[in-house]
C-alpha cells in the first residue's frame, strides 16, 4: 500500500474518481447526527468539483433521483424542481430563477484514485453554518 493511500481519512471519502466517468456526477451524505453534510461531486473540465446539494433559489436539493444532477447531455448541472441550470466548473447559475447566483462550493482532494472532502470542510451542516 502506498503512503498516500495509507493516509486517506475514510470518513471523508466520497467516491472513486472512476465512478464519475459514466454518470458524470454523484451525490453523497457525510457525517452523522441530524445535520449531515449533503452534497454532490461532478466531473468538470480540469477536474472534479464539489457543491452543497442545495438550490440557491429555493433551498431544497437539486436532484429528485439519486445521483441525477446533470442535464440529459451532461453539459450543465440541473435543478430538477424548477429547471435552473448551473455551470459544472463554477456552480454559477446561467439560466432560471436564481440567475447569477452560485451553488455553494466544497473543497475537495483527489488522492490515490479517490475523491475526498478536504479536511477544512465540516462534516455536519454546510460550511457556512
Amino acid at each position: 500500500m502506498s503512503g498516500e493511500a495509507a493516509t486517506i481519512d475514510l470518513e471523508r471519502v466520497i467516491c472513486r474518481v472512476q465512478e464519475l466517468e459514466a454518470a458524470g456526477a454523484r451525490g453523497f451524505t457525510l457525517g452523522g447526527g441530524p445535520w449531515p453534510l449533503r452534497g454532490f461531486v461532478v466531473r468538470a473540465p480540469g477536474g472534479v468539483c464539489g457543491y452543497v446539494n442545495r438550490c440557491p433559489h429555493a433551498g431544497h436539493p437539486l436532484n429528485l433521483l439519486p445521483h441525477r444532477f446533470l442535464t440529459a447531455d451532461g453539459a450543465l448541472i440541473l435543478c430538477t424542481a424548477h429547471g435552473a441550470l448551473f455551470e459544472k466548473a463554477t456552480g454559477l447559475c446561467v439560466a432560471g430563477p436564481c440567475f447569477g447566483q452560485p451553488l455553494q462550493r466544497l473543497a475537495l482532494e483527489v488522492r490515490a484514485g479517490y475523491v475526498l472532502l478536504a479536511p477544512e470542510v465540516p462534516l455536519r451542516g454546510t460550511p457556512d453554518e
